[in-house]
C-alpha cells in the first residue's frame, strides 16, 4: 500500500472533474447505506473523509442530486454530469466535512478503510471485512 501524500487530487472518468485535497482524511470507511448502494451501482461506496475547506474542484462543475438523511437535512451526492462518475458527498448533518468517492482518487492505493457504516442496510451476500469495526448507522450515533 501506498502512503498517502497530499495535496492529492482525482477527478471523473471523462477527464471533465478534477480536484485535489490540501488535508489528509480524517476518517477512511465503506458505507453501505440505500443511497449508496444506489448511487454506486455495488454493494456500498468507500469514501476518504476530508475537512471542507481543504477539498477544491480545480476544472468542471460537479452536478448534485440531494436524498434526505437520516442524521438531519440532506446529503448531496456531487458527480460529472458529462459522464456520470460518482466523485463525493456533502452531508448536511456535518458541513464540515466532505466524503470524497475513492473510486475518483488519481491513486486509490493508498486507500485503508478504518470502519463499516449502514451495516444495517448492507445485503447477506456483501462479504465485509470481519477486522473493521462495524456500525448499524452513523458511527457517532
Amino acid at each position: 500500500m501506498n502512503a498517502i501524500t497530499t495535496p492529492f487530487s482525482g477527478g471523473c472518468a471523462c477527464g471533465a472533474i478534477r480536484y485535489e485535497s490540501t488535508a489528509e482524511p480524517v476518517m477512511m470507511l465503506h458505507c453501505h447505506c440505500r443511497d449508496c448502494q444506489q448511487s454506486s451501482g455495488g454493494p456500498f461506496s468507500s469514501f476518504v473523509i476530508v475537512p471542507t475547506e481543504a477539498f477544491k474542484v480545480l476544472q468542471g462543475s460537479l452536478r448534485f442530486h440531494a436524498s434526505p438523511s437520516e442524521a438531519g437535512g440532506m446529503t448531496r451526492r456531487g458527480f460529472c454530469s458529462d459522464c456520470g462518475s460518482p466523485v463525493m458527498g456533502k452531508p448536511d448533518a456535518v458541513p464540515q466535512f466532505v466524503a470524497i468517492r475513492t473510486a475518483s482518487l488519481d491513486d486509490p492505493s493508498w486507500f485503508n478503510p478504518q470502519v463499516d457504516v449502514w451495516t444495517s442496510d448492507a445485503h447477506p451476500w456483501d462479504q465485509m471485512n470481519p477486522a473493521l469495526p462495524k456500525f448499524e448507522k452513523y458511527p457517532l450515533s
